[in-house]
């Protein structure tokens, strides 16, 4: 019997497998809550530019993954791009929307396509990848719109130490994979 490091499939059907998916793939999860914590902290501008941005490249990067016929892993990559964001998090910085922009197109790309080559695998396709980015798009929505409606220098912090959080568990994550 084939044994599988994280679920893609539920019995639901195959976009609310995709939606699972997320929600059961920390790495991918992290990386989707320090890019909506950063452009949240930076102002709903940039909570809205990377709203779209995620969500149209991680579905891009996924059909791309699609393609493959094996399953494709890259854990140093995949830990790299959350544990940098989520490090940016914590240094509170008002960064370009260009910069923003394109650490959540690079983090899309990266994870659809790792997604979609595990998702090709399971046989789910286009339907899982749709759940995935209806997935990306309300997490961005809800932890951006709420990191912008933060008024208060406690608060900022506390967002601030989630970032610092999510970039140790990637320092974590990043020397087991190193370690192999």
């Amino acid at each position: 019997a084939t044994a599988c490091a994280h679920l893609v499939s539920t019995g639901f059907g195959p976009f609310y497998d995709g939606i699972m998916h997320l929600a059961l793939s920390p790495d991918d999860l992290l990386g989707v809550l320090a890019i909506a914590l950063l452009s949240g902290l930076i102002g709903a501008r940039h909570g809205r530019t990377v709203l779209f941005m995620l969500s149209a490249t991680w579905l891009v990067g996924g059909l791309l993954g699609l393609q493959f016929d094996k399953e494709i892993s890259l854990p140093v990559v995949n830990t790299l791009s959350f544990l940098v964001v989520g490090a940016l998090v914590t240094l509170d910085r008002k960064l370009p929307l260009a910069l923003v922009a394109g650490l959540a197109a690079a983090l899309g790309l990266i994870h659809g396509f790792l997604n979609g080559t595990a998702m090709a695998q399971a046989g789910n396709g286009i339907a899982a990848l749709m759940g995935i980015a209806t997935g990306v798009f309300v997490i961005v929505t809800i932890v951006a719109a709420y990191v912008v409606s933060l008024r208060v220098a406690w608060a900022r912090v506390a967002v601030r130490v989630a970032g610092s959080w999510i970039a140790a568990i990637g320092l974590l994550m990043l020397g087991w994979a190193l370690q192999g």
